[in-house]
């Protein structure tokens, strides 16, 4: 058995689908610089006689900050959950990176490059903050079963480079020196900060943060600012976000979307949406 898993035969195999994945990779390099990373097109999502999103659209280019603010209830997870697959839209379509994506399950969402943290952080608590960015990074296994029980010598390398993506990920982080500490004994901006690792272990073109500064003060906001556009600035990547903290999106945002019981609201810099008067008696606490 062993034989057959190290054999040449089953190694020119694992080589031709490998380069069939960098083909593809390649593929979407090209269309990068042609479409969006995400545009959404006039997406409905319907609860019985609730719209939760409705007629919403917008379009994200590459290396954007975009926020999406609004009230509690106004729709801004569900559009997460739409995008991510959770949700199928009842109405609408959503493509990223030039390819439709409306109503792909969760997992292949992930495989094309999105991805996620929540609100409420969730983390595998029992595990050591090193395992919770390797568990993460299972799209990189490109070892089989056989090879992983009879510990293959691809196997065996592929293992070690996981486990070096995830400490550079921890580094970058500022995590490397908890890296054998339980996920649960972080302090709470930590563990935001491993959420977050956690999702860049996908290497996503696109990274989905719900309220980030939740639960945070002002100091830990401003920290939050800066780790977040050291993220982009490191990995090129885009940036949706989900944000009550008018500081953060102030200081953060290129672009927002304000939107107010499933409809968009306003769009613009945070500056033209903050003196918008429809948004300032919806979200900010104007008179009206």
């Amino acid at each position: 058995m062993s034989n057959e898993v190290n054999s040449p035969a089953a190694d020119n195999r694992i080589t031709q689908l490998e380069e069939k994945v960098t083909l593809l990779e390649h593929k979407l390099a090209a269309l990068e610089s042609k479409n969006p990373v995400l545009e959404m097109q006039h997406v409905e999502k319907h609860f019985g006689g609730v719209h939760a999103i409705d007629d919403f659209s917008v379009k994200i280019e590459q290396g954007q900050i975009h926020g999406l603010i609004g009230p509690n209830g106004a729709g801004k997870t569900t559009i997460f959950n739409n995008i991510t697959g959770i949700y199928a839209p009842d109405a609408g379509k959503i493509i990223f990176m030039g390819e439709e994506i409306t109503g792909s399950s969760p997992h292949r969402v992930a495989q094309l490059g999105i991805g996620r943290t929540f609100q409420n952080i969730r983390l595998f608590s029992n595990l050591t903050v090193l395992e919770n960015v390797v568990i993460a990074s299972g799209k990189d296994a490109t070892y089989n079963l056989p090879q992983a029980i009879f510990h293959s010598d691809k196997y065996l390398k592929r293992e070690k480079l996981l486990y070096d993506k995830a400490m550079n990920l921890l580094e970058i982080v500022g995590l490397q020196d908890k890296a054998d500490e339980r996920a649960s004994s972080l302090p709470y901006g930590h563990q935001r900060k491993l959420e977050i690792a956690r999702a860049m272990a996908l290497d996503p073109k696109l990274l989905l943060l719900d309220e980030p500064a939740a639960g945070m003060n002002a100091d830990e906001s401003l920290e939050l600012v800066e780790f977040v556009r050291e993220i982009r600035g490191h990995f090129k990547i885009t940036i949706l976000m989900i944000e009550h903290h008018m500081d953060v999106v102030s200081n953060l945002c290129d672009y927002c979307t304000v939107l107010n019981f499933g409809k968009t609201l306003a769009v613009g810099t945070p500056a033209e949406v903050k003196s918008n008067p429809e948004v300032i008696r919806a979200y900010l606490g104007g008179n009206e």
